[in-house]
């Protein structure tokens, strides 16, 4: 008798440890877990107005600013997809860029062009954490440094204020008003069928790091800087050369050339004098047909934003019963 009991009391007991090994194993299984992304931050343009050559300057100019909304989904320990909107505006000023060094940026202070552009953009993008998760949402890294790349399409449409009366006097538009660009063909992709009018819609390659910082159970915060390169010349409705004038009308036609107005086309400040002595000195400014320096020959944006996410609590899943 005792030693049936004792048999039962061993089996028993490799009864349990088998069911706690069981238990531990399974446990050690990363269980997926889901975030939602808020955050605002800032924008900054590259391109025509705007220059690849000078990036801290051109960062530093005309910052714009930027909000977003994600969806994340954490699949292991490391990896992650994100899928995010995000608005941005940005904006370029060829007086504001030169204002202060005429020698150096006198291209852009004759051209004296303009835009801000609202943009639309949905990124799909893979999330690389260089310190790995916990095997639940409650465990995952205190705090961890990642990396970013994926695909994103973006709408944009551009804008820029109207001349003064004073610069153009014309019964057809509102002085200093803003108006869409794209329509007005102002580098004449209406005269020529080998010159079409360009998309407002593009596809963009978004790239860049970040960190993330674990508040609570149910809370992050986040910082990540991202750069936008994308497949379009025309976020600021520069790419080419100045239009013939002999088709164009009207507004298109104020629009498509500023160079000859007497204030700055954006701030609406005097550069009379100034203009006056760039035109004796550098005449072939005002008479070129080039009106496009991109170095690169496509737009690109950075933006910066600091987000809040929530974490949704994950399904702890027991084991199986035996």
């Amino acid at each position: 008798m005792n030693r049936d009991k004792y048999v039962l009391v061993l089996c028993a007991l490799l009864g349990l440890t088998g069911e706690c090994v069981a238990q531990r194993k399974y446990n050690t299984r990363f269980i997926p877990y889901d975030l939602v992304t808020v955050g605002a931050g800032s924008s900054t343009y590259f391109g025509d107005l705007a220059s690849y050559k000078h990036p801290f300057k051109s960062l530093t100019t005309l910052p714009r600013w930027n909000i977003g909304l994600g969806y994340t989904r954490q699949f292991t320990p490391h990896f992650s997809a994100r899928v995010m909107f995000t608005w941005a505006r940005i904006t370029g000023d060829d007086y504001t860029y030169s204002n202060g060094n005429l020698d150096k940026y006198s291209f852009q202070y004759a051209r004296n062009l303009h835009f801000r552009n609202d943009v639309k953009e949905v990124a799909i993008v893979g999330i690389y954490n260089f310190l790995a998760d916990g095997i639940n949402p409650y465990r995952r890294a205190k705090i961890t440094p990642y990396i970013f790349g994926g695909l994103a399409v973006i709408g944009h449409d551009p804008e820029a204020r109207t001349p003064t009366a004073t610069n153009g006097n014309n019964s057809e538009f509102v002085a200093r008003q803003w108006v869409k660009l794209q329509p007005l063909h102002t580098e004449g992709q209406d005269q020529s069928e080998t010159i079409q009018a360009y998309s407002r819609i593009s596809i963009a390659i978004p790239i860049g790091f970040g960190i993330r910082y674990k508040l609570n159970d149910s809370f992050n915060v986040g910082l990540d800087i991202g750069f936008r390169y994308t497949f379009t010349n025309y976020l600021d409705d520069v790419g080419g050369l100045y239009a013939g004038s002999g088709n164009m009308r009207g507004l298109t036609t104020l629009m498509a050339d500023r160079r000859f107005e007497y204030d700055a086309a954006r701030v609406n400040t005097s550069r009379y004098t100034a203009a006056q002595q760039l035109f004796q000195d550098q005449p072939a400014l005002f008479v070129t047909t080039e009106r496009s320096k991109n170095e690169l020959g496509k737009d690109s944006y950075l933006l910066s934003n600091f987000s809040i996410q929530y974490v949704f609590p994950g399904r702890i899943k027991c084991p199986p019963i035996r």
